[in-house]
């Protein structure tokens, strides 16, 4: 319209005005997207800039001339539009030329992005893969150790106390069930995951008998708060391997959870002996394998602490709630 307008002013008739303006839109057009398709399909480095110049250049003067044969045609027994066509084909071509390279580096700006952001994405999909290959794998390396014990257990009370070794075999089932359901990075409920780590709890007093005691403590306001599945069995599973293995007698493992600020925090504590070294290994594969575990799902290395103070050996963990 606006260039029918202009043409209109320059002493042409609406007619011709509105023809002209149409035909070079048309075509100009349709070299842009020529231009579109081309760099879509092959798209030149910054160094090889210089051909897309040339590209549109060449495009702009094959607009031009198949503007003047089109208008010629249609109009050219009009003496004074013929030789205004004339005048104006520098201008024409001016004005094609910065059209075509607007649509080029338009264009060539567009299909970088998407590059990026298909490059982005592929690298992201990459880590995501490798994280779950990883996650994947700390638990493979814990549940054969916990795996082993029951088995023993089972194989010791199979002979002398029969229907306790049947028990445990069918706890055993109804935790490897639902270990088997879940994957490294889902969430559960603080409530889901206590009941849960109950199954563990229930198969190691088989083991351990009267020795193992457990006490779990838990804020009203904390069962409704997410943690990563299976997250608490390998701290205790920790605990209660240097608090029976270290110790004579009765122990206590403590699982206590509340919500502070927007974190769910869990205290697991055991006893040991504060005359061995054994406590210095609790930060050893079980904690680390967890740390670790935190630090793929939250990006964060404060998660996990682990203290001592006279015989109690501490375990804190920090899990944030995400909005």
């Amino acid at each position: 319209m606006a260039q029918a307008v202009v043409l209109n002013q320059s002493g042409i008739t609406w007619g011709i005005a509105f023809a002209d303006a149409g035909a070079t839109q048309l075509i100009f057009a349709l070299a842009g997207y020529t231009i579109n398709m081309s760099m879509r399909s092959y798209q030149p480095s910054v160094r090889n800039s210089i051909y897309v110049l040339l590209w549109c250049m060449a495009l702009t003067t094959l607009c031009i001339f198949a503007q003047r044969w089109l208008l010629i045609d249609m109009f050219g027994e009009n003496d004074a539009y013929g030789a205004f066509i004339s005048k104006t084909m520098i201008l024409r071509g001016g004005f094609g030329l910065l059209m075509m390279d607007m649509i080029a580096i338009l264009t060539w700006f567009w299909v970088y992005v998407d590059d990026r952001q298909e490059s982005e994405k592929r690298k992201d999909d990459a880590m995501q893969l490798a994280k779950d290959a990883e996650l994947s794998n700390l638990r493979q390396q814990l549940q054969p150790h916990f795996l082993f014990n029951s088995l023993n257990s089972i194989s010791a009370l199979a002979g002398s106390h029969p229907e306790e070794a049947r028990k445990m075999i069918q706890q055993l089932s109804d935790f490897l069930r639902g270990t088997i359901k879940k994957d490294d990075s889902s969430l559960l409920t603080l409530d889901e995951e206590l009941t849960h780590l109950q199954l563990y709890l229930d198969i190691e007093k088989v083991r351990f008998g009267h020795r193992l005691n457990t006490v779990i403590e838990k804020q009203e306001e904390s069962i409704s708060l997410a943690l990563p599945s299976l997250l608490l069995q390998p701290i205790v599973e920790n605990a209660i391997k240097f608090g029976l293995y270290d110790t004579i007698g009765e122990i206590t493992i403590s699982i206590i959870a509340r919500k502070e600020n927007n974190n769910l925090m869990i205290e697991v504590t055991n006893p040991f002996d504060p005359t061995t070294a054994i406590p210095q290994r609790g930060t050893g594969f079980g904690l680390s394998s967890v740390k670790r575990r935190l630090f793929l799902l939250y990006s964060r290395n404060d998660l996990l602490v682990t203290t001592q103070a006279e015989n109690i050996f501490t375990t804190t963990i920090k899990i944030p709630q995400l909005a």
